[in-house]
């Protein structure tokens, strides 16, 4: 059932809103399309071919000269679109996303996102007459790991942006987040291959350290806040019971939803436990950071915009989640005014990264919400576009003025 309406759209500028919401709507069964297609054929991080060629070509066809690949990423895509009323006006970045989770599929929901962010891109494309300024779709690669759009900032791709705009799909209807710091980390232990029967004294057992991290990782528990997290799996634990293992490799991911208490604490204590274990077990380690995702700097005067948006869908803002994982987006936030609000495509309350979310992620409810989510990305780009004093109310508050439009 669609929580769409008819015509329906909020003040300023209700007129070209419905007109967007609109394209939306004629679009319904080429953005629809894409997000099943997606959700089909999923790709994990920094392997999402498909869907970014997908995604580029739907952009294209609706007018936007597009680069893909564009900056370092194979999989990053950029569609840029200049107003009819001429390239004079705001930068508005309407993201996408595309990857899936390894072993899952779209647990998390990504082709509804890829989906949305092309909807509003057809949708302010059809309407172009309308604005001055720009508006750049970028086509944004492994969230799930790696932190693609931390690499797309170093490439120069937010640069020169006045807003960037993001939907997810979640189990409840809320616009402000509450992401957690985290980082990626790749633990390496080496140690000295010897038969574990006859000589094992003459090895070094690199999993006997790995175990010993897990142990101490396990106690550290005890006396982190509740605001962190720490969890990690063996990718390599030894190639047979009887050799005694001269490499082990493990996946850990650090969060805490406190940046400082992160980068002073958490990150120096987890490399001294690895680099303890490493000691206690007589082998070498490596311990590789990547993929880093900060907290969130959330703009309120971009989610005002969206708040009255959505409400005339019937659409509330409900409380900021009190879990949340991590996302890079909110590496976006620190760069320009953002947002990243959430949308149910669930009935009941269902954890992301499951088999469940990732089967509703391709049913009914989830395609209306992908409309919805398209309608509101462009409505809210619109607010932006059509007055300058949104703008500046955005800019104003991200760099620590007042946050009122």
């Amino acid at each position: 059932m669609t929580r769409l309406t008819e015509n329906a759209a909020a003040g300023p500028f209700a007129d070209v809103k419905a007109a967007a919401a609109a394209a939306v709507e004629a679009a319904r069964a080429e953005i629809l399309e894409l997000s099943h297609n997606i959700h089909a054929n999923p790709e994990p991080a920094f392997e999402e071919v498909k869907a970014a060629a997908w995604v580029a070509e739907a952009i294209a066809r609706h007018g936007y000269a597009v680069e893909a690949p564009v900056g370092t990423l194979p999989t990053a895509v950029r569609g840029r679109l200049t107003g009819g009323k001429g390239p004079n006006g705001p930068r508005i970045g309407v993201l996408a996303e595309y990857d899936a989770l390894p072993g899952l599929g779209h647990g998390c929901g990504h082709n509804t996102m890829a989906a949305s962010g092309v909807g509003a891109a057809i949708a302010l494309s059809s309407i172009r007459d309308q604005w001055a300024g720009e508006v750049v779709f970028l086509g944004t690669p492994a969230e799930e790991r790696g932190s693609g759009k931390e690499i797309m900032i170093g490439d120069g791709l937010f640069a020169d942006l006045d807003a960037a705009l993001l939907f997810h799909p979640g189990d409840r209807d809320h616009v402000e987040i509450n992401p957690l710091a985290s980082e990626d980390v790749t633990i390496v232990f080496k140690g000295l291959q010897s038969h574990a029967a006859t000589d094992p004294w003459s090895g070094r057992n690199a999993l006997d350290a790995m175990i010993a991290l897990f142990v101490s990782v396990g106690l550290w528990r005890q006396q982190l806040p509740t605001h962190c997290r720490v969890h990690g799996i063996i990718q390599e634990g030894g190639t047979a019971a009887n050799i005694i293992p001269d490499r082990t490799r493990a996946w850990f991911m650090i969060r805490s939803a406190d940046q400082a208490f992160y980068d002073d604490v958490m990150k120096p204590r987890f490399t001294e436990l690895c680099e303890a274990a490493a000691k206690a077990a007589g082998v070498e380690v490596e311990v590789e950071y990547s993929g880093y995702a900060s907290t969130m700097k959330h703009n309120h005067v971009l989610a005002d915009r969206w708040n009255a948006n959505a409400a005339v869908y019937g659409i509330g803002d409900n409380p900021t989640d009190e879990t949340s994982g991590s996302t890079d987006m909110a590496n976006v936030s620190w760069h320009v005014p953002a947002i990243h609000p959430s949308l149910s495509i669930t009935e009941m309350p269902t954890p992301g990264h499951s088999i469940e979310f990732r089967d509703a992620a391709a049913r009914p409810l989830a395609d209306e919400v992908v409309l919805l989510a398209a309608t509101l990305v462009a409505q809210t780009a619109l607010d932006v576009l059509l007055d300058p004093a949104t703008k500046d109310a955005a800019w104003s508050e991200f760099r620590g003025g007042k946050a009122s439009a």
